[in-house]
């Protein structure tokens, strides 16, 4: 089957090529996918996506028109594809239900370490023959609260590793996880979990219900100096109340893997221009908030997983298969 891949980089490549053993067609470009770059797909069967590739209703229209039809999502999340739109132009859209909670969990936990004991300004620092530890004191992780909001795979490994620091868990979800009771999380309104927690990380799936969840109410909650990490999906959180309580000096600190306007970003370089997003940019003028450019996903194992199911769905699609990983319109 021929497969354009779009938003590729080296890595991708790498391991989509492994995983493919020459089964399919792969054709690699790092040009992300929207209305105006669906032609490239024009003869293809199928499309390869990544999360900021813009799979909307006129975009689609374009690929099924050009031949289009199935769309295997290289990720979890599929907030950027309309499936209902894919149902009507006849496309099958199928996703990585699963590669490494363990990969994203352990990334929420670097940003908050790094936060707390400001290792990237000691580092920096010392580059500088600068040994001085003013400035650089940090807090014990060891008897803190930690709310986790979403407690699937994510979550459950976030909430072990908090539990082996010492801390108590709060949880939110629809549901409560078995697994997470076992390790005494305390399931409690979004609300309650603000107000107690002195930390609070993400690990939701984007949907209607969940958007802003982290807003100018719930921020108004929590405690003064409150730890936020985001490892999940930037729309997520309110960006003009987070900065409105950074200006304030009400949130610690703030680690982000993730941010509200990324499509136009991240997995970009920029580094001879400029950023012309002010809002990202008032973020990154706060000391206390730590970017990072959407890599919790990007270990070697989970990149494996992921080209290994990619190439799974391709090929149960090819031969007229469903799985678990075919995803129904809404």
């Amino acid at each position: 089957m021929r497969v354009f891949v779009f938003s590729t980089r080296p890595y991708d490549r790498d391991a989509l090529e492994k995983a493919n053993g020459g089964q399919h067609e792969l054709t690699f470009s790092p040009v992300s996918l929207d209305e105006q770059t669906a032609a490239l797909a024009k003869g293809y069967e199928a499309v390869c996506l990544f999360v900021n590739d813009r799979a909307d209703v006129g975009t689609l229209a374009k690929l099924a028109e050009g031949g289009v039809r199935m769309i295997a999502q290289r990720s979890t999340g599929f907030n950027n594809i309309d499936l209902e739109a894919a149902h009507r132009h006849g496309i099958k859209a199928f996703r990585v239900g699963y590669y490494s909670p363990y990969a994203v969990a352990e990334h929420a936990v670097a940003l908050l370490q790094t936060l707390n004991r400001r290792t990237h300004r000691a580092f920096n620092r010392v580059r500088e023959n600068n040994f001085l530890l003013d400035g650089l004191v940090g807090r014990d992780i060891h008897g803190r609260t930690v709310g986790i909001l979403g407690t699937g795979k994510i979550g459950t490994v976030f909430a072990r590793i908090m539990k082996g620091f010492g801390c108590t868990l709060l949880g939110y979800d629809v549901a409560p996880n078995p697994q997470c009771l076992e390790l005494g999380v305390s399931y409690v309104p979004v609300e309650e979990l603000a107000a107690r927690a002195d930390i609070l990380s993400l690990h939701l799936p984007l949907t209607p219900e969940t958007h802003h969840i982290i807003n100018a109410d719930v921020l108004n909650r929590t405690k003064p100096g409150v730890f936020l990490i985001n490892t999940s999906r930037g729309k997520l959180i309110d960006t003009d109340a987070l900065i409105d309580a950074l200006r304030t000096g009400h949130i610690g600190a703030v680690g982000l893997d993730v941010y509200e306007e990324e499509e136009s970003l991240f997995f970009r370089d920029f580094s001879q221009d400029y950023v012309r997003d002010d809002r990202f940019t008032r973020l990154l003028s706060f000391p206390s908030v730590l970017v990072t450019a959407h890599q919790a996903f990007l270990t070697e194992e989970a990149l494996a997983t992921i080209a290994r199911t990619t190439l799974q769905n391709l090929s149960d699609f090819a031969e007229n298969r469903d799985n678990e990983n075919l995803l129904p319109p809404r």
